[in-house]
């Protein structure tokens, strides 16, 4: 059952130097274009009811009001569901904060990654530190009760200290939920280049694992709830749009580059303007590749995804049991009832863990 969709918006004031996420400069008309294309490609689609919505990007927030209204309103939304929207602290003050409360955004995620002023320039943020707190401070008083926080760690230089100051100054905020990603160094961005050119060096890999096991214990010190590999959240408020991802449920996924997972088949859609326009403007679905799943590989992505969630794992059957006893044998892998779940030692190189299953 379809009730989940994820929207793109592919648009950002700049591009950071560490992403490599599909977006690009645009004005009010582009985006206003673009909206409207949105709302061409919903036609294309059977007219599903939601309960969680994510405005995802780039920097969803700086869409005119009226523009995330006209979609909201197209949409058929379920009462009390989650809408997330992601913000830049760039893009918003309290009286927008204030109007997208109002029109339905009920959840934000706000992209802080830092708050020490020299990581923020390394990493090309436009905003300040006093800024990313002073969003989260204004999207409180405008009546936002389920926030979220972006913070990264393993930054160019960065200690295990500076990390954990980061951290601490997040949990002195209380959101309902963070997540917190290792720097990854993706090809074609400018840390990339500058990694080539022996500019900026990667954190050893045990101080990268040190970082996050202190990050997880401080956490759950502080009360939060070590739900996914990369999120924590209070009790009760887990991210319900993204939980779907890691329970493998099919959902609608719109817009430039957006991934989907409609009837065994995911897809992605066009990643270049002229091609996601044609597509719509000839009433065809604007997707550029899909993949039909076989019972094998919707089996498969159980375990790949669902051991992500740390507190529910996989109850393995058929031959994914062997493996999983393997894993426990090697201490990756614990037993709960049915049910097995990724140790500490798993979690340090989960990748590695979720690779058997392939």
């Amino acid at each position: 059952m379809v009730d989940g969709i994820y929207i793109h918006i592919p648009f950002c004031l700049n591009k950071c130097n560490y992403c490599d996420f599909l977006s690009f400069k645009s004005n009010g008309e582009e985006r206003k274009k673009y909206v409207d294309y949105l709302l061409k490609e919903l036609d294309l689609y059977p007219n599903y009811r939601y309960n969680t919505v994510y405005f995802g990007g780039g920097t969803p927030s700086l869409l005119d009001l009226e523009d995330v209204e006209r979609i909201l309103k197209r949409l058929d939304i379920a009462e009390n569901a989650e809408v997330t929207m992601e913000v830049n602290p760039k893009t918003v003050d309290f009286d927008k904060l204030c109007k997208l409360r109002k029109i339905g955004i009920n959840r934000l995620s706000i992209g802080i990654q830092s708050f020490d002023e020299k990581y923020l320039k390394i990493l090309g943020r436009m905003h300040t530190s006093e800024e990313g707190i002073e969003t989260f401070e204004n999207a409180r008083r405008a009546g936002f009760d389920n926030i979220s926080l972006d913070l990264m760690f393993s930054l160019p230089g960065q200690n295990v200290e500076e990390v954990l100051k980061d951290l601490n100054k997040l949990l002195d905020m209380k959101p309902e939920h963070f997540s917190i990603y290792s720097l990854i160094w993706e090809e074609g961005t400018v840390f990339f280049e500058k990694l080539k050119k022996g500019i900026l060096r990667e954190t050893e890999n045990e101080i990268e694992a040190e970082m996050f096991e202190k990050i997880i214990d401080t956490a759950e010190k502080r009360g939060y709830l070590h739900y996914e590999i990369s999120n924590f959240c209070l009790e009760g408020k887990e991210a319900v749009h993204n939980t779907k991802y890691w329970e493998n449920k099919e959902y609608l996924g719109i817009g430039l580059g957006a991934s989907g997972y409609l009837e065994n088949i995911r897809y992605k859609n066009q990643m270049k303007f002229l091609e996601y326009y044609g597509s719509i403007d000839s009433k065809l679905r604007p997707i550029l590749e899909s993949e039909t799943l076989t019972l094998e590989d919707i089996e498969e992505y159980k375990y790949i995804v669902g051991f992500r969630l740390l507190k529910r794992g996989v109850k393995p059957t058929g031959k994914y049991i062997d493996t999983c006893l393997s894993l426990e044998k090697r201490g990756y892998l614990k037993r709960e009832d049915e049910r097995f779940i990724l140790t500490r030692k798993g979690l340090m190189v989960a990748n590695d863990v979720l690779d058997e299953f392939v």
